[in-house]
């Protein structure tokens, strides 16, 4: 059975490697419910009855709004496929105005909204004044809104098979709007061909067998993680869906799951050191520093890298004693972890992937469906600080003609059959990023670096649009440097500044746990309280970051720090900001990129103040 288009995917799983638990979750009351192969494939079709039942048609769109990951969403993303409908995923966080926008633009015609989380949703679509929805629906019950299961229709499937039929693999499957830093967002239209070529090229690399189990947790409305759950329909393995806020400990979904693969962002692999770290300062005696000789262990791993008979055997006792214990908190079964999404510090691919989790990195955008290279797991498939080789079917060439480059460096351009076909009604925008030619521009600038094999993988140097221009004319690319200082497990977020000035600053924020911790242990008072906006973040009390001690430990960060940049690139002076940047509190866009501009104005006082 040939995979052409996205709704297939189910049906190659049933007749090729079907499954008794193919996907599942926790239900409200913490109980695990999975759905077989034949009952997604069985519910799915009941709902596309339901759809053609109500009216929709081929081309309409239909909304599919949660705050978690659950098997209803993939349930009506095959729904809505088979019946010719196009999926808009929406991000939960987004501001009315985003939603009125979005809503308007695609012209939704229904919605379906989870009532889990916050419980908001349904009221916020309400309140969108979007022109053409005509309903909404939830995946729980509530007494104001009709339930999901309403639409369930059995019976004769012909007419949803007769659409099928006439489904091309070049018909649009779906919009993901993407907010960029600044201005509207942006609807990125792909087609069924764009993501299967995406989810073809990517299965092979993914190390797992039949009926393996995988952890997803990232939101299913960014292409990386539905592009990847695809992918694992398509491999015939278990997948379970949890959030973010109960992974670890001993009654976590971690331990509970025993997942042996799952994909993430740097940010929780950071946070997952952090707490290792923590622990090992809390140990004593010989335990403690047993626990940081194995960390040392670690400093020049590489993938692939041979190591001499004494070397092996202190690798060997390190693993036993003290790595062991970091896969058993990871559920004991991990063959592999792919990040994405935003830029993995080198060190926490380094520190993992010795101890026995083996992290690769991969790169693309929702323009791309998304994967353009990833880190593969094989002998010679991965190298440290790279984001990988280009996945099958996709070209890679690095542009060098519009900028100020370093020698190699230049703009990453990218082309292949998972290039979208165009950002929705805004041919203008389409023309700035897609080329005559068919390169997509990227706005990422890069490099190639080979292996001793001679193999090319791809290294980001930083963003074209990101480049900031000091007074004396010299450009400085920020992510590279706020990428190593977030290494540090004290620095939770960093943005360089120092546009237009005679050096660059940073504004950071330190990580309010760490920070809590690191207080204690050096006899400082420190008070942390839930941000306003969002609970599950942390404010730190500005009287804690202006004592000596701690603006003294920063200035140990940033001194050591600046050797690994040239001159110019070197932090001169930094402010610390007590409240995380957030979706909720704008300074993040829903992809956890950072709102440069938004940030120069929300702090532009404490910019002056280091300029003055």
């Amino acid at each position: 059975m040939e995979i052409t288009r996205l709704f297939e995917i189910p049906y190659y799983q049933q007749k090729n490697v079907p499954l008794d638990k193919a996907i599942g979750h926790r239900d409200e009351s913490g109980n695990w419910k999975h759905w077989s192969t034949d009952e997604f494939i069985n519910s799915a079709n009941k709902i596309s009855k339901g759809l053609l039942e109500i009216g929709v048609k081929k081309g309409d769109k239909i909304a599919l709004i949660s705050y978690t990951n659950r098997p209803e969403w993939n349930i009506l993303d095959i729904a809505i496929q088979q019946v010719g409908a196009i999926n808009v995923p929406v991000y939960p966080t987004i501001s009315p105005r985003e939603y009125e926008y979005i809503f308007n633009d695609a012209d939704v015609k229904y919605c379906f909204v989870s009532m889990d989380g916050k419980g908001d949703l349904l009221d916020k679509v309400k309140a969108s004044n979007a022109k053409n929805l005509k309903e909404i629906y939830t995946f729980d019950k509530v007494d104001n809104a009709p339930y999901w299961e309403d639409l369930f229709r059995d019976g004769d499937l012909s007419e949803v098979q007769k659409i099928k039929d006439s489904i091309s693999p070049k018909d649009i499957a779906t919009f993901i709007y993407t907010s960029g830093t600044t201005g509207d967002p942006k609807g990125v239209v792909l087609s069924h061909e764009n993501i299967v070529s995406n989810v073809l090229a990517v299965i092979p690399i993914i190390p797992l067998d039949h009926k393996d189990v995988t952890l997803s947790f990232l939101p299913l409305c960014h292409i990386f993680e539905r592009m990847v759950t695809y992918g694992y329909m398509g491999l015939g393995v278990t997948i379970t869906y949890c959030g973010t806020n109960n992974l670890g400990g001993e009654e976590g979904e971690l331990q509970a799951v025993k997942p042996h693969f799952f994909t993430t962002v740097p940010r929780l692999l950071e946070k997952v050191y952090e707490k290792i770290y923590n622990k090992g300062l809390e140990l004593e005696g010989v335990k403690k520093k047993l626990f940081f000789w194995a960390l040392d262990m670690t400093e020049d791993y590489e993938y692939d890298k041979k190591y001499g008979f004494v070397k092996g055997l202190k690798l060997s006792v390190a693993d036993k004693l003290i790595f062991s214990k970091w896969r058993e908190a990871l559920g004991g079964n991990i063959k592999g972890i792919v990040t994405g999404a935003a830029a993995c510090p080198a060190k926490m691919a380094r520190v993992f992937s010795a101890a026995g989790i083996p992290i690769r990195e991969g790169y693309g955008l929702t323009e791309t469906s998304p994967a353009l290279t990833i880190n593969q797991f094989g002998p010679q498939g991965a190298y440290l600080g790279t984001v990988g080789p280009a996945v099958k079917g996709v070209t890679i060439k690095i542009d060098p003609s519009d900028g100020d480059y370093k020698e190699g460096e230049g703009e990453i351009l990218a082309k292949g059959p998972n290039i979208m076909q165009e950002y929705y009604k805004k041919p203008e925008k389409t023309a700035e990023v897609i080329d005559a030619d068919g390169w997509f521009h990227t706005g990422d600038i890069g490099r190639f670096i080979k292996n001793k094999s001679g193999k090319k993988f791809l290294k980001i140097t930083g963003r074209k649009k990101a480049l900031l221009k000091t007074s004396g004319g010299k450009y400085v690319a920020p992510e590279p440097i706020e990428k190593k200082f977030r290494e540090d497990f004290l620095v939770e977020q960093m943005m360089v500044v120092g546009e237009g000035k005679k050096f660059v600053s940073a504004l950071i924020v330190p990580a309010a746990d760490a920070m809590k911790d690191w207080c204690s242990q050096n006899g400082v008072a420190c008070t942390t309280t839930p941000l306003a906006e969002n609970p599950d973040l942390k404010t730190i009390s500005p009287e804690t970051l202006k004592d000596e001690k701690v603006l003294a430990a920063f200035q140990k960060i940033v001194e050591a720090n600046n050797p690994n940049f040239s001159h110019i690139e070197q932090i001169k002076k930094f402010v610390l900001l007590p409240n995380p940047w957030d979706v909720t509190t704008g300074e993040l866009t829903p992809t956890m990129k950072v709102k440069r501009r938004v940030i120069r104005e929300k702090f532009k006082s404490e910019i002056d103040g280091i300029y003055a």
